[in-house]
């Protein structure tokens, strides 16, 4: 999921505003003439080529004789622009306050599902692979003063993970047990923490083998889902996010279909066994 994804979300918010005027029957200039503004933006606008202003929203509503949508898509309209945060937009603030953001949505949730292709995923880090892991993204934004309080702030996520208040459910890629950050004393702790956590009550954690046969779902880009009223995926560039519940809805398919295809228990730790004596061959040859 990307700025795409985004991209699509506006066209289709754009199209709902077509169907608006087409159902009012009127033309372009007829609802450029309605609400006082040039053709050309109405044309803009259905072609997501330009964001609607919320008053923009009212005024169409209004010229298509439906002020009962109003509330509707300005909710709507607010959500799209929320898809996709731009992390350069999001770390001029800091990871304090990524961290002092985040805590409630942790906090709140019964169920957190997590899917993660290539690193353990941040609710299962121990500290010194939090420090590993967040130092690339530190050093190349140019935060690296601001490093020991996004340790700290990645830390909480591990007392929501150990209350037991909250449930989870992890399925990670072998891969993701390979991918190496520090040094063999860091991976060693974190293989350590891992096992552990995956015998927390509150705790399902599955693993899809290294070249398992792929029958119902490839693998893709990692995302969270918060119960069933939000889901993440951290890209590149940005954050993905959404409260749709259609796609929603997607996202517990994938998860479900991914899930099925995962090891879990004593099965999942054997393959994290095999992670670790992989990493300690390589250090001895």
């Amino acid at each position: 999921m990307s700025e795409q994804a985004a991209q699509a979300a506006r066209k289709a918010f754009a199209l709902r505003l077509k169907d608006l005027r087409l159902d009012a029957r009127l033309n372009g200039r007829q609802l450029a003439a309605a609400m006082g503004m040039l053709p050309s933006k109405i044309s803009r606008i259905e072609h997501a080529r330009q964001n609607p202003t919320e008053d923009d929203i009212r005024a169409w509503c209004r010229a298509c004789s439906a002020e009962t949508q109003i509330p509707e898509l300005i909710a709507a309209h607010r959500e799209v622009g929320q898809m996709w945060l731009e992390h350069r937009r999001e770390l001029r603030a800091g990871f304090k306050h990524q961290s002092e953001r985040n805590r409630p949505l942790y906090e709140q949730s019964a169920l957190i599902q997590v899917y993660e292709p290539m690193a353990i995923p941040g609710f299962l880090q121990a500290r010194h692979y939090i420090r590993a892991s967040l130092d690339p993204i530190a050093r190349f934004h140019g935060m690296r003063d601001d490093l020991d309080t996004a340790v700290e702030g990645r830390l909480n996520r591990l007392r929501v993970l150990t209350s037991g208040i909250t449930r989870f459910s992890f399925v990670v890629e072998a891969t993701a047990l390979y991918t190496v950050f520090g040094d063999q004393e860091t991976m060693e702790a974190q293989y350590d923490f891992l096992m552990t956590a995956t015998r927390l009550p509150n705790v399902s954690f599955g693993v899809i083998p290294l070249g398992q046969t792929r029958k119902d779902m490839w693998p893709g880009g990692g995302f969270y889902i918060y119960d069933d009223r939000l889901v993440r995926c951290e890209q590149w560039t940005g954050l993905y996010q959404t409260e749709r519940p259609e796609e929603i809805a997607t996202f517990l398919k994938i998860f479900s279909l991914l899930r099925e295809q995962a090891v879990h228990g004593d099965a999942a730790r054997t393959e994290i066994d095999a992670a670790r004596t992989h990493l300690q061959s390589r250090e001895t040859s």
